[in-house]
């Protein structure tokens, strides 16, 4: 592993331990993290064929790899306006689902420009799917069933980040992000 792939993981690792399992954002991450089941994959592909080959190739590998529980694929040179990544999230669902994957595999989204639908860029709530790189989260279905089977109240999940994120405010998140790659700008 080169240095630049040591900086994307490190700084991707600083927010999930940050953000995500500091504050809850996914209260199931602290458990596969501290387990060492989540794998850090680094994608310098620029062209979208190659991106989901590797996409594919991911899933491949937890196919084989049991002890990986869930893939966060990190995007260094690809996707960096929110709106490419949007396009490519709707291709790598498609892909998935025509290599018959649904139901096996599902992706979470993340991106330093996360913007939900009908909200602003400056609201908070924005930052619970905020990374410090375009990151696709490959999670196995079945992890996601036993997970949530346990944890009351699920559905709920959402909203609850929805209002922390907000009761800390945007100067907060904005901070936090920063902390994960310092030389980096947060919006």
């Amino acid at each position: 592993m080169d240095n630049k792939d040591q900086q994307l993981i490190a700084a991707t690792q600083t927010w999930l331990k940050t953000v995500i399992i500091a504050y809850g954002i996914c209260p199931f991450a602290k458990r596969e993290l501290d387990r060492g089941s989540i794998r850090f994959c680094t994608d310098h592909a620029t062209e979208v064929e190659s991106c989901l080959l590797n996409l594919l190739l991911e899933c491949d590998r937890l196919n084989i790899d049991s002890s990986i529980e869930t893939t966060l694929l990190i995007y260094d040179c690809a996707f960096s306006a929110f709106d490419d990544y949007l396009d490519y999230l709707a291709l790598a669902g498609s892909l998935l689902i025509k290599q018959g994957y649904e139901g096996v595999y599902q992706l979470a989204s993340f991106h330093p420009d996360y913007c939900f639908e009908g909200s602003t860029q400056t609201d908070p709530a924005n930052y619970t799917n905020r990374s410090p790189y375009p990151i696709l989260h490959l999670l196995r279905e079945t992890s996601i069933d036993r997970a949530i089977a346990t944890y009351p109240d699920p559905e709920n999940i959402p909203q609850r980040n929805i209002e922390l994120t907000r009761e800390l405010g945007l100067a907060k998140m904005q901070a936090l992000l920063a902390q994960c790659y310092p030389y980096k700008n947060s919006k």
